[in-house]
């Protein structure tokens, strides 16, 4: 049964439709296994009393094949049928081809918010003294800024057209090398930036955080990131009662109060290292969510283990994924680890109000990793004294993670 969003709410029926795609590389691995995972943690949960009705769409390598297209409209038709999917990585090109069958997704179905929560599970090597202390969720803004970028190729004439009214109409002479540039233009508005603030302010304020941190580079693009940073604040007092305080700025909510803070990105990057238990909930445009996403990832395990979600919270439609690549290198080697996408099936369990069963997979994988039973990648970051004498192969791996959920 469909999935529908009605008074503000989801309506979830207790046999749901959702959708999946397998993804390309080691998608078809990771994806069975998280189908695997969810189902034996629902049953576990519920009794048998709930269930998903798995739907397969296709994309990527497996829709050329069978449709000659690699986003097919009957796959956007199906996930706007059933409001909620999970896919695997799909293959994007670099330089040339077909842009991302990621960014149309987003941008189709229109999902605003790239949400990529990080925390840390006990036992994962990490760079940091104290990883226990990074525990944060990013809003990375998800249709404008670079993705919905336009380009024109330098020596093209179309370049050649965009400079000269630049430089004739627009009164414009910061070109360097107006004969040999490219150029770009990011698209950020009011509009797109205060939708992707409030899902990160009403975050904060559900989920009882301490603040909400807005990182741009309005230091340089001042009517753009500038306009991003301006945009929020007045957003939180207008929409939320934000007071200041010496100096700061705060929102009340029931039991407290929630900070709405800044921080230049470049400055981001290094606190993040240094400070990591300063920071919340943090909300971003595009590009800077990009880097700082796999920067925060890495400091708690890598992307390996890194879940998202891509949400428009007025629709109610969401696309979870694994956040990596495809790695056609080990594809069916049995290497591959499958907790990427399958946190991501934890946070789609909760996005639906199945907390019960997503908890029971975050505490299995809690329990497991602490005890040293991990995959390859993990185990090769381990010092080789602390390690248990081999790695899990993939398998064997969400065998044992289905094992321990229901022993729990």
């Amino acid at each position: 049964m469909r999935i529908k969003k009605e008074n503000g709410r989801l309506s979830v029926p207790d046999a749901a439709d959702i959708v999946y795609i397998e993804g390309d590389g080691v998608g078809h691995e990771i994806t069975e296994k998280m189908i695997r995972v969810l189902n034996a943690a629902i049953e576990h949960a519920y009794d048998g009393k709930r269930s998903i009705n798995w739907r397969k769409a296709l994309a990527g390598g497996e829709a050329i094949e069978k449709t000659g297209c690699n986003l097919p409209d009957e796959t956007i038709e199906a996930i706007k049928d059933s409001l909620i999917a999970i896919k695997g990585p799909l293959m994007t090109p670099v330089g040339k081809g077909a842009r991302s069958i990621n960014v149309a997704l987003r941008q189709t179905l229109d999902l605003y918010a790239c949400v990529r929560p990080v925390e840390y599970f006990e036992g994962v090597p990490s760079p940091l003294k104290h990883p226990e202390n990074v525990d944060l969720v990013i809003f990375r803004e998800n249709t404008e800024d670079i993705y919905a970028g336009i380009e024109w190729d330098e020596g093209t004439e179309d370049v050649k057209r965009v400079i000269a009214f630049l430089r004739s109409e627009m009164n414009v002479n910061r070109i360097r090398f107006p004969e040999t540039s490219a150029i770009g233009v990011k698209p950020v508005s009011k509009e797109g930036s205060e939708r992707l603030i409030r899902a990160a302010i009403d975050y904060a304020i559900a989920n009882k955080r301490r603040s909400v941190t807005l990182v741009h580079k309005g230091n340089i693009m001042k009517f753009t990131e500038g306009g991003f940073l301006r945009w929020g604040y007045e957003l939180a007092e207008r929409e939320y009662s934000a007071y200041k305080e010496d100096n700061r700025l705060y929102i009340p909510v029931p039991d407290g109060r929630i900070e709405i803070k800044n921080c230049i990105c470049d400055a981001f990057l290094q606190n993040i290292l240094l400070h990591p238990e300063a920071y919340d909930v943090v909300a971003t445009l595009n590009l800077n969510g990009d880097y700082v996403s796999d920067a925060v990832a890495a400091e708690v395990g890598g992307i390996g283990i890194a879940p998202g979600a891509n949400i428009n919270y007025m629709t109610g439609a969401a696309v979870f994924e694994a956040t990596h690549g495809t790695a056609p290198d080990i594809a069916g080697k049995n290497v591959v680890n499958p907790l990427s996408i399958i946190l991501s099936g934890v946070m789609m369990l909760e996005y639906i109000g199945w907390t019960e069963a997503a908890e029971s997979i975050r505490n299995a994988i809690r329990k497991m990793i602490a005890s040293g039973y991990v995959t390859k990648d993990l185990w090769l970051l381990i010092p080789e004294d602390e390690r248990r004498s081999s790695y899990l192969g993939t398998a064997e791996f969400t065998g044992m993670l289905i094992s321990s959920i229901c022993e729990i």
